[in-house]
């Protein structure tokens, strides 16, 4: 994955009204520095598969930012599968007020992880999310865990009715009305496909 610092600050600028976004100069650069560090990692992690900066800006930054509307003040969460720090560490970029805790079973995604939050308030658990105690959070966000469908009941399951952010397509709708869940399913702009899934027990 290229490096092109440029292109993704104007495709960041270019898109996120779209997003219904509007990021200070600051949340930019921060935002900046975050794809240079996540680019430095990934040939050896394989955090995000291969893309172009217009890509990255818009389908991993942005799309994640789209939490923050439904995130108030002070909100905690909790990130299953965090890998490269989607959808997570972007929000908190975003939003200094929100704490998290990033749960990824992989020990090498983690070290990544901890340098990358390492200014935030956020918290890194090197498990499986179903070894894991449930922290004292108030949302439960999830982007890209492996498994998602197989592993969608015990995720509900282990949320204890704690209110749900997840990222997916029909499919996800699918369980979650399967699983007798009410929710909100909200389109992701420039996607005919994938929305932002707003569920409570």
């Amino acid at each position: 994955m290229l490096l092109d610092m440029d292109s993704f600050r104007q495709a960041l600028i270019a898109n996120m009204g779209s997003f219904d976004l509007d990021l200070s100069g600051e949340t930019l650069t921060q935002l900046g520095e975050f794809y240079s560090l996540l680019t430095h990692w990934n040939e050896r992690l394989h955090l995000v598969a291969p893309c172009s900066s217009e890509e990255f800006a818009t389908r991993h930054v942005l799309e994640s930012l789209m939490l923050l509307k439904h995130l108030p003040q002070n909100a905690k969460i909790a990130d299953i599968g965090s890998g490269a720090g989607l959808p997570i560490i972007p929000c908190l970029l975003a939003r200094p007020d929100l704490s998290a805790t990033l749960i990824e079973s992989s020990q090498k995604k983690s070290v990544f992880l901890r340098e990358a939050s390492r200014s935030l308030q956020a918290t890194i658990i090197a498990q499986r999310f179903e070894q894991a105690d449930p922290p004292p959070v108030d949302f439960v966000t999830c982007r890209a865990l492996d498994q998602f469908m197989q592993k969608l009941p015990a995720l509900i399951n282990w949320a204890g009715g704690k209110t749900l952010l997840l990222f997916g397509g029909e499919s996800l709708r699918e369980e979650l009305r399967k699983a007798n869940v009410t929710f909100e399913a909200f389109l992701i702009p420039q996607s005919e496909k994938r929305f932002l899934f707003l569920a409570a027990d």
